[in-house]
């Protein structure tokens, strides 16, 4: 390939508790690093040919990733200078038909980002600082919008819909949108790939520090957990999930709260950070269960109940259910977490192999009990690339 020729895309994934970035030259990745916070820390772990390396990071490290990252790429020669970056590819968690499709960034969406804000702080927030320090950094490339909810489109009807007047939901746009939907193409896409098939009724568990369960007949979107924002669904890290609206009402009266401090609450101190009072991390509630910390456990068993509830549900609306995945953060590393959310489901068919479970972190592979009727799967979603390849088409 001549090296003029090459178009090289680098995809962001600013998650709201972690960052991922991946440079892809044409359709082939060269170079990814995920950041997040483990045991009040910074890392970083890159992934190149070289293999897999974690990195120590300051604060303003991982609060400048773009700056880092370019940094990075130079210092190890991935490219030489930032102009030869083609094209960004961005995740785009936001509310709103406008962003049920890819879009190019320019003032429009950056303005509608904007009016989105308030409805999904955490996700948009971040993709407006990035944008923000791409532009600074890079102000002539070409920012493409990758839609997180666009694959969610297929949803059925039903589903989509809130109980509200129409003509309400219909002038300011308050549908069931869902989110993570860029996962669950690559999802899909993989098992395709892995059992030559898709089988018709799956359900995927997105778990990280934002859970997403979805439904899937046929390969589409039936149905999902995540509804108008991120906030419904599971408790999660520190999101609140599903919570009676009247009880909304009623903080709103006892608290004097105002709307966007209640946005915050709700958003950034209630879920398992919340119910625990001491943190949002699966991995620091177990060991904290384990020593006896009721406040840990009730957060734990709270999320797994959810995850449960949503199982059964999905189960009920699709007829029955050939194929369960983890996938996500928690899905793909944490066995204790799956073990416990497909503990007592074994009436549904569903029967772990806990062999299989506990020699499982971060690979594809199935993990059912010879005796299961329904396959269990871990699949390492592939984020990254899929905004990469809509990035290149888009652009």
């Amino acid at each position: 390939m001549d090296k003029i020729t090459e178009k090289k895309y680098l995809v962001l994934d600013p998650g709201s508790a972690s960052k991922k970035c991946a440079l892809y030259v044409d359709a082939t990745e060269v170079f990814k690093i995920h950041l997040e916070k483990e045991n009040g820390k910074f890392i970083g772990e890159t992934t190149t040919k070289a293999g897999k390396e974690k990195i120590s990071l300051t604060e303003r490290e991982y609060r400048s990733a773009f700056v880092y990252i370019l940094d990075l790429l130079k210092k190890n020669k991935f490219i030489e200078k930032n102009e030869d970056i083609s094209g960004v590819g961005l995740r785009i968690v936001a509310p709103g038909k406008y962003f049920l499709e890819d879009r190019i960034v320019d003032a429009k969406f950056i303005k509608n980002l904007e009016t989105a804000q308030k409805e999904a702080p955490l996700h948009v927030t971040e993709a407006l600082l990035e944008i923000k320090e791409i532009q600074a950094i890079l102000p002539s490339v070409v920012i493409a919008g990758i839609s997180d909810s666009a694959w969610n489109s297929t949803m059925n009807e039903v589903a989509k819909h809130y109980s509200l007047p129409i003509d309400l939901a219909e002038k300011y746009g308050i549908y069931r949108f869902g989110y993570h939907g860029i996962s669950m193409q690559s999802v899909v896409s993989k098992i395709k790939l892995i059992t030559d098939t898709i089988p018709s009724r799956v359900i995927i568990c997105h778990l990280g520090s934002g859970s997403s369960i979805v439904a899937v007949k046929d390969g589409k979107c039936f149905d999902t957990s995540m509804g108008f924002t991120p906030l419904e669904g599971v408790p999660m890290a520190t999101r609140i999930g599903n919570i009676d609206a009247g009880a909304i009402l009623y903080l709103l009266k006892k608290t004097k709260m105002k709307p966007d401090e209640l946005g915050e609450l709700l958003n950034s101190k209630c879920g398992l950070l919340g119910l625990s009072g001491t943190s949002s991390d699966t991995r620091e509630l177990i060991t904290l269960s384990e020593r006896g910390d009721e406040k840990a456990k009730l957060a734990l068993e709270s999320f797994v109940y959810g995850v449960k509830k949503y199982i059964g549900e999905y189960i009920a609306v699709l007829g029955g259910i050939d194929m369960l995945v983890f996938t996500a953060t928690i899905g793909e590393r944490s066995s204790i977490m799956r073990e416990k959310i497909c503990e007592g489901l074994q009436n549904l068919g569903i029967v772990l192999d806990k062999a299989k479970n506990d020699t499982t972190v971060s690979t594809d592979t199935f993990i059912q009990n010879s005796t299961s009727k329904v396959k269990i799967a871990v699949i390492c979603t592939e984020e990254l690339k899929e905004i990469a390849g809509e990035t290149a088409k888009l652009i």
